[in-house]
């Protein structure tokens, strides 16, 4: 059942790549309680099909990426990225976009909170196994307040720019 606006974040782990032993050289990922990181926090979530794939990489997260000091301006506390991809993959591909400081890069490896959520959609004809549906939502401690559907293979309810305007 996919999660609706009123309802509560579900609760679940995700993975970031936030720590490095040296430059180029990740110590490791670290657990992301959803539930903790989001109490008190007004926060975009933005879920994309996979890292490094075209829309992801030239649009969503670029966009977000430029605009997230409008976006903070506007009340926003932490943007998130989210995608089933492992931590390391979100972490390489969070800097080559330069997202350090201005989108975290949350891997959900197995699917799991992306099914929890009900976004899952299966790409097993291209090669991709199960993945996140394009979406973006506002979360207020941690209740969904909106959740902006792309339709498949679409980009144009979902990004900054849509985020923006919805915001007072």
């Amino acid at each position: 059942m996919m999660i609706k606006p009123g309802e509560q974040l579900p609760p679940g782990i995700l993975m970031e790549m936030n720590q490095v032993a040296a430059p180029g050289c990740p110590a490791g990922p670290v657990t992301v309680s959803v539930q903790d990181d989001a109490r008190g926090k007004r926060i975009v979530i933005f879920g994309v099909p996979g890292a490094f794939t075209p829309t992801c990489s030239a649009k969503h997260v670029p966009g977000y990426v430029a605009r997230s000091d409008e976006l903070r301006a506007k009340g926003v506390d932490e943007i998130w990225c989210l995608s089933v991809n492992d931590a390391f993959v979100m972490g390489a591909w969070g800097s080559q976009l330069g997202s350090g400081g201005k989108v975290r890069m949350l891997a959900d490896g197995n699917a799991d909170y992306t099914r929890a959520l009900g976004l899952e959609v299966d790409l097993s004809t291209r090669g991709m196994g199960t993945r996140s549906q394009r979406y973006s939502m506002l979360v207020e401690d941690g209740v969904v307040k909106v959740l902006n559907l792309e339709q498949p293979g679409r980009f144009e309810v979902s990004g900054a720019d849509r985020m923006l305007e919805l915001l007072p």
